[in-house]
């Protein structure tokens, strides 16, 4: 495994690296903006191809890189489903994978710090964003923060892990760069109470300032959907409205980009093609499944995915690749379930 440690002095926040060799996939997790230069010339460096940027919540002091990376490398973006943000590509829940080639990280719900927080585990490291800090824990006296809840997620779910699972945490302002369950539980002074309601009482009595950056980042980072008007302006996209009206006629394939998961947990538009979005260059290229569908029975592709943004990269891709007939749903099949759509399972 590929692993880097990444920081920004500012924020003082910690973002992590990761891939498995092969072909290169690669995913980040909580990327900073003003870093992403730096991340894309790494990634350059290693000779990986990025395909996930993941954030483990709303992050309140600084902004997000995941629209940047998105709009530079056309990865996939992921959040929890618990999320305020207005687009991301991808939505995880409790005890899913979030996964790239040769790696699948644990997928945990860890409310507390915030209503939309997640933890994400392999087997010998959890990287656990504001929820558990070294020597800390987040704080839990905005964005729905709830101590109780982060007090379950920590004794609960994250002290739960194996003693010798390193932490690696999205902050840290010691200067320390990684600790283990157990240095924890032995050590961290916010994790030595005897119940929810200590632990509660301790964590509403801290009296903190907000963040410098509260009141700028917040609004930010709910705004990182990926600006889909050239899609729109191009003619290429249609509303579910419009994709119930062409559906089902013989000179349309549906393609879908969403992965087994996303299709198992919330089913499919029935007669769909399935290629996920990571293989989708591979496919529309050159004697590729798509370009050969494509151009030997002049069917129109229509693209979809969970929220349209996918399919709004992959639309200016299968132009690019000389594929003029390719569409998108916009709003995925989130906007054809409100369209009454019918779903497969």
């Amino acid at each position: 495994m590929i692993f880097r440690q990444l920081f920004d002095p500012v924020s003082s926040t910690y973002s992590y690296l990761l891939a498995s060799r092969n072909g290169g996939e690669a995913l980040i997790i909580d990327p900073v903006l003003e870093r992403v230069d730096r991340y894309l010339q790494l990634i350059h460096e290693l000779d990986l191809k990025l395909v996930k940027a993941v954030d483990t919540h709303l992050h309140a002091d600084h902004i997000t890189g995941l629209g940047a990376l998105r709009d530079k490398t056309h990865c996939i973006t992921v959040m929890g489903e618990q999320t305020k943000a207005d687009v991301v590509s991808m939505r995880l829940s409790d005890n899913e994978k979030l996964t790239i080639e040769g790696l699948a990280l644990d997928v945990i719900y860890t409310p507390g710090h915030t209503d939309d927080s997640y933890s994400f585990v392999l087997p010998d490291r959890v990287f656990t964003g504001d929820t558990l800090l070294i020597r800390g824990t987040g704080r839990t006296d905005f964005q729905n923060g709830d101590p109780r809840a982060q007090y379950e997620s920590i004794f609960g779910r994250l002290l739960k892990l194996p003693e010798s699972t390193m932490v690696f945490p999205a902050h840290d302002y010691k200067g320390d760069t990684v600790s283990t369950i157990g240095e924890e539980k032995a050590f961290n002074p916010r994790l030595q109470v005897k119940s929810a309601d200590e632990y509660a009482d301790l964590m509403n009595n801290l009296k903190l300032a907000n963040p410098k950056m509260m009141d700028v980042a917040v609004p930010a980072n709910m705004k990182v959907g990926m600006n889909q008007d050239n899609v729109m302006r191009h003619g290429w996209a249609l509303t579910a409205q419009q994709a119930l009206g062409v559906v089902g006629l013989g000179d349309v394939a549906l393609v879908d980009l969403r992965e087994n998961a996303e299709r198992q947990r919330n089913g499919t538009i029935p007669g769909s093609l399935h290629v996920p979005y990571p293989s989708l260059e591979e496919s529309i290229g050159a004697g590729g499944t798509l370009h050969e569908l494509a151009t030997s029975t002049r069917k129109r592709l229509l693209f979809y995915c969970a929220f349209g943004e996918r399919s709004a990269m992959a639309v200016q891709a299968a132009h690019d690749a000389g594929l003029p007939l390719a569409f998108h749903i916009q709003g995925g099949i989130d906007a054809w379930k409100k369209a009454d759509g019918p779903i497969a399972h």
